[in-house]
């Protein structure tokens, strides 16, 4: 009988209880529509993050130094020697960051070649310093050991450069020497310099211990060439003609 009256009261409650839940819109379709609408704020925010990263990784990585690459540079000289033997002299230098390497022929001393390494230095602004301490072995007619000191000094439109080494001759100390090559040049164009050079050799023979001239020189790109003129007015000149390449 219990059971029973629980079944009728359960009954009678069915129709006011399903009535009530009717009176309601269904809760399935709201959640799904929350749920969509939900999934689609989330998608536009990531989407808007993207490109800021995206940026942020170009940015990050324009920054980056790049690796410092080889610089390569030939120069041939041709020596015109007045009553005497005429000769050219190649010369190539390698530069990797601070390392310099560079190997000459006929340059110290006809028929001997020489083989260096030395470390780049550079200082200043305005007035820039570029030296480079190098030391270097010969063989050929004269073989030997050398430190040298290769510098410019930029000001402007004005440069100051000079190459410099003293030979220790291993076979008689009477072949010990001191070579240089400097020159004070004005460039007042790009292209185009002048200037005042002196040097001091034994690769041949002249009345002079220490040689000035007067240069002159013209560039294009990457190709250089200049002329030199030794002595002028003093002994019969001695013109040397260098054509340069940068690679």
């Amino acid at each position: 009988m219990i059971v029973e009256s629980l079944s009728e009261k359960t009954d009678a409650a069915g129709p006011e209880r399903s009535a009530y839940r009717a009176s309601f819109p269904p809760l399935l379709p709201k959640m799904k529509f929350i749920r969509h609408l939900g999934f689609l704020i989330v998608t536009v925010l990531c989407s808007s993050q993207l490109p800021a990263q995206t940026e942020a990784g170009k940015t990050q990585a324009s920054i980056v130094t790049p690796a410092h690459s080889w610089e390569f540079n030939l120069i041939v000289s041709g020596f015109l020697v007045p009553e005497g033997q005429s000769y050219a002299s190649p010369t190539f230098m390698a530069d990797h960051d601070t390392l310099h390497l560079e190997a000459r022929y006929n340059d110290e001393a006809l028929r001997t070649g020489s083989l260096w390494v030395g470390y780049n230095l550079s200082v200043g602004k305005k007035v820039v310093l570029d030296a480079t301490p190098m030391v270097g072995g010969l063989i050929g007619d004269v073989n030997g050991i050398a430190p040298g000191l290769e510098f410019t000094v930029t000001y402007k439109k004005v440069e100051l450069y000079s190459q410099n080494e003293y030979v220790f001759d291993t076979a008689t100390k009477s072949g010990n020497f001191f070579y240089t090559w400097t020159q004070l040049t004005y460039s007042p164009l790009e292209w185009f310099k002048i200037g005042y050079v002196m040097q001091r050799t034994r690769a041949y023979q002249t009345p002079l211990d220490i040689q000035r001239g007067l240069l002159v020189g013209f560039s294009h790109k990457k190709v250089n060439f200049t002329t030199n003129v030794f002595n002028v007015g003093q002994a019969v000149p001695t013109v040397v003609l260098a054509l340069g390449y940068s690679f």
